[in-house]
């Protein structure tokens, strides 16, 4: 196990929803063992209010979240690129490890459909941190 902290980058398009989620989900479930960061090829202006309340439902709390542009710095800085649905529009460089998970958007969906997302990404997050607990 060395000191280094394995840093996570999630994309979505608008960095309202998916991306913010996971983001949230990560700091939650692995304290601060891994960085994380979020960023959006096209941001909204704010975080959507759906995924605000399914995400307060399991006691994590988005308000203060602020949807970032996605930078060539971000995805430099990260060990772990995970892309939702920004297609080609997300940078590549070599030595990332880049993973897609095709999610459905939660944009404009209300709490009943975000919900199977949210339970969606938390099984995501959780087997990303089994897989960096044995990276790093």
């Amino acid at each position: 196990m060395s000191d280094k902290k394995a840093t996570v980058l999630f994309v979505c398009v608008h960095n309202a929803g998916r991306s913010q989620m996971a983001a949230g989900y990560l700091q939650h479930l692995a304290g601060d063992r891994i960085e994380v960061l979020s960023a959006g090829t096209e941001p909204k202006e704010q975080i959507n209010p759906s995924a605000i309340a399914v995400m307060a439902e399991e006691g994590i709390d988005l308000t203060s979240s602020i949807p970032k542009v996605l930078s060539d710095e971000a995805v430099l800085a990260s060990d772990y690129v995970i892309t939702m649905g920004c297609g080609d529009k997300c940078p590549f460089f070599p030595g990332k490890t880049y993973l897609d998970w095709p999610l459905e958007d939660p944009a404009g969906k209300g709490i009943d459909s975000v919900r199977p997302i949210r339970d969606e990404i938390r099984a995501k997050v959780e087997a990303l941190i089994e897989e960096i607990d044995a990276k790093f």
